[in-house]
């Protein structure tokens, strides 16, 4: 166990962005529809932090349509391994091939982790191995300043029925956490090997309140992480105590480990659990 949250807290550390540095330059892959936004002011936080955007293939073509919104953490991560540490999840690719295939199109949000700060931002309780929690203060930035600016400046689907929070590791902690904090803005979250060890207290929320009554939980962990995967059970087990079963899935791959090629080969799945359409059975 002691061993397992050691090498979790150095990927944790040093995943997905500014904390850890290629040994050499690596080429961009972002497709042409991701753009990097100008730095913005986290209140609570006295930081700045980048967000990287993915509009949709037909944006510029469909000038009056509008398009669900997903909230992702780590947004050095999601879209190029110019700026990705150990691989990128190609979020760009997998959703323009979504949008060619399925016709399924949304805006992607990818928040810059804060480097060194990461552990703290995304921990949404104080632990004794990473310190303060500032979790409450980076939601308020997603919430207060980030979302607004979205849905004022892109022709976004405001409503919380069309938005989505996802993340991986400390980012599925914090979305979780989301989701139960903010059900007014989320309706739907994907946890992808959410590191509930950092936050027990979590499990004591999530047994008292239930999520609302449209919610979708999508839980993912890989079979080859150790004890999150009896974490992520346990979490399951907790959710469906207050929860319908259509609310909730949880896909455990057995040969997968805590890495960004894992969640890339999960990402298109977790999307079209999340979005299916109303009344469509819920597929496992």
């Amino acid at each position: 166990m002691k061993r397992l949250l050691n090498a979790l807290m150095v990927l944790a550390l040093c995943c997905c962005g500014s904390a850890c540095t290629a040994e050499a330059p690596v080429a961009s892959t972002a497709q042409p529809n991701v753009s990097v936004l100008a730095p913005l002011a986290m209140p609570g936080l006295g930081r700045e932090r980048l967000v990287r955007l993915y509009l949709p293939p037909s944006y510029a073509s469909a000038p009056s349509r509008r398009y669900p919104v997903i909230y992702m953490h780590d947004g050095q991560n999601l879209f190029d391994a110019a700026t990705a540490y150990a691989g990128e999840w190609g979020v760009d690719e997998t959703l323009n091939e979504l949008a060619r295939s399925e016709g399924f199109e949304a805006i992607v949000v990818g928040i810059d982790n804060g480097g060194e700060r990461r552990m703290n931002e995304l921990a949404p309780y104080a632990h004794p191995r990473i310190g303060a929690a500032e979790g409450a203060q980076y939601l308020s930035f997603v919430v207060d300043v980030l979302k607004p600016l979205i849905d004022g400046r892109y022709r976004s689907l405001p409503g919380r029925e069309h938005t989505a929070i996802m993340g991986s590791s400390m980012g599925g902690l914090i979305s979780h956490y989301a989701i139960q904090r903010y059900p007014d803005v989320f309706s739907k979250a994907g946890l992808f090997s959410p590191s509930y060890w950092v936050a027990p207290a979590l499990f004591d929320d999530v047994a008292a309140r239930a999520l609302t009554p449209d919610a979708r939980l999508y839980l993912y962990v890989g079979g080859r992480e150790g004890d999150m995967v009896a974490d992520a059970r346990r979490m399951h087990e907790t959710l469906l105590r207050r929860n319908p079963p259509q609310a909730l899935t949880l896909h455990v791959a057995p040969e997968a480990e805590h890495n960004e090629a894992a969640w890339r080969a999960e990402f298109a799945r977790a999307l079209r659990w999340l979005f299916r359409p109303a009344g469509a059975a819920p597929n496992p």
